[in-house]
């Protein structure tokens, strides 16, 4: 049995995927094909399906006229080492979208990511609970998270 989230695109999968496999390590495209048959969604070959995973995760998505956009019920979390990758990430992928609290964006796509530092769990269940709680207080009041910031907070 295999798990795999499924990603709805309306427009410029390929381009969405290419980005998204680009940027993050153990990622790649598997295959993409147009649907041969009419569906609900549109005419026979309209429709565009593709495999690939990210960050060795599996994902499925298709191409096709929808209702519903993306929204924050379903976001990718990415843990980073290192406020480079944050910084390079947070760049890339929020490029024509839009930023939000906390490390989320919403990319040109209006899918979410919530790009994070590791680090940020592991200060988040320290067992010195008021040092967790600085912790949490300065990730609120951060839009891109800084990790230097949050072990500022750490240390109180």
């Amino acid at each position: 049995m295999k798990v795999t989230q499924n990603l709805w695109f309306e427009k410029d999968m390929e381009a969405a995927i290419g980005l998204y496999t680009s940027l993050i390590p153990d990622s790649a495209l598997e295959w993409t094909s147009a649907l041969p048959a009419e569906s609900p969604s549109g005419p026979a070959g309209s429709v565009r399906i593709a495999s690939f995973t990210i960050g060795g995760q599996r994902y499925q998505a298709f191409e096709a006229a929808r209702s519903d956009a993306f929204n924050h019920t379903f976001s990718i979390v990415v843990e980073c080492e290192t406020q480079a990758e944050i910084d390079r990430l947070w760049d890339a992928l929020g490029e024509g979208g839009r930023f939000e609290q906390c490390g989320w964006l919403k990319d040109r796509w209006g899918l979410s990511w919530q790009i994070t530092p590791k680090r940020l769990g592991e200060l988040i269940r320290d067992p010195d609970r008021t040092k967790a709680r600085r912790v949490a207080e300065a990730m609120l009041t951060m839009v891109k998270l800084d990790l230097g910031g949050l072990e500022a907070a750490a240390k109180g």
